[in-house]
């Protein structure tokens, strides 16, 4: 005798599965069960009527309705507390596939050790997950590290763990983060301006914008008048300017000390109370302006 199948979905408008019968024409529960994890049942769908209608069980074992299972799709039947589980359990594979699609973000690599190349970056932050692009920044002329770089990676689940810890790169701690400072908003909110000393008074502002560009994108560039032999320049990105802090740069065949501009609070007549050249004049153009002469200068 052929061994006979009968067609049996988890929904009406999937595609069913051939299960197979008994040779007395009946079909255990535990065959059902076997391929529909958690089936207590099944129905179908009566031609006549249209209404769905129960498939009798006895003791784990499903008859046919009225000795034929004919050509109909038989439909899964859960327990209710099972089906709930189950839908949570969907709910949650949508969430987790609705996070496998984010978009990733180029990462900023803060506090790079000035001997550590690109293939060292890759190799390291390939322990986390594939990577799709990496680069140190360097100075264009000697080709040094400046001692920050960028990381991509393909997966956003990736790109949040590596975020959310220290790297310990060539034997240094290194800071791994969104270069926005909008990603943390209950993070205190870091200068996005430098402080740019020993300035020369050949030195226009689209001097320095066009020089400070290949860091960044610029957003401002401040050089007070009448001339104090420094300037500052203000970046779209806080993790830019955090990164030039302390660097001797080379502008125009000058060598000039970047520093970290002081917050708007801090007392400017205090600050420049022993700087050369006058300080009640100069305290009274930084109390007008947004721009502060950093502390670590006076």
């Amino acid at each position: 005798m052929a061994e006979l199948y009968i067609r049996v979905a988890e929904d009406e408008s999937e595609e069913p599965m051939e299960i197979p019968s008994e040779d007395d024409g009946t079909v255990l529960l535990s065959s059902v069960a076997a391929q529909f994890p958690g089936a207590c049942g099944l129905r179908y769908r009566n031609p006549e009527s249209q209404c769905m209608r129960g498939v009798r069980l006895v003791e784990g074992v499903l008859h046919a309705p009225e000795n034929d299972w004919g050509n109909l799709v038989y439909v899964v039947n859960y327990p209710k507390d099972n089906k709930r589980k189950m839908e949570e359990i969907d709910a949650a594979s949508a969430v987790k596939i609705k996070r496998g699609f984010q978009k990733t973000s180029d990462l900023i690599v803060l506090g790079l050790p000035w001997k550590t190349t690109e293939q060292d970056l890759k190799d390291y932050f390939s322990t986390f997950g594939e990577v799709i692009m990496v680069q140190i920044k360097r100075d264009a002329k000697t080709g040094n590290s400046k001692g920050f770089g960028f990381v991509r990676f393909t997966d956003y689940e990736t790109q949040a763990k590596v975020i959310a810890q220290r790297h310990m790169i060539d034997g240094r701690w290194c800071d791994c983060k969104l270069p926005n400072s909008k990603a943390c908003p209950d993070e205190p909110m870091r200068s996005r301006k430098i402080f740019v000393g020993r300035c020369t008074e050949d030195m226009t502002p689209d001097d320095l914008r066009q020089y400070f560009m290949q860091y960044g994108e610029v957003t401002d560039v401040f050089i007070p008048k009448p001339f104090r032999a420094f300037a500052f320049v203000t970046f779209a990105d806080d993790q830019v300017a955090q990164a030039l802090c302390g660097e001797d740069l080379i502008v125009k065949g000058v060598s000039v000390h970047i520093s970290n501009a002081e917050p708007k609070h801090n007392n400017i007549h205090q600050l420049f109370r022993n700087f050369p050249g006058g300080s009640a004049s100069l305290a009274a153009l930084f109390g007008r302006s947004q721009y502060h002469y950093p502390s670590s200068h006076v």
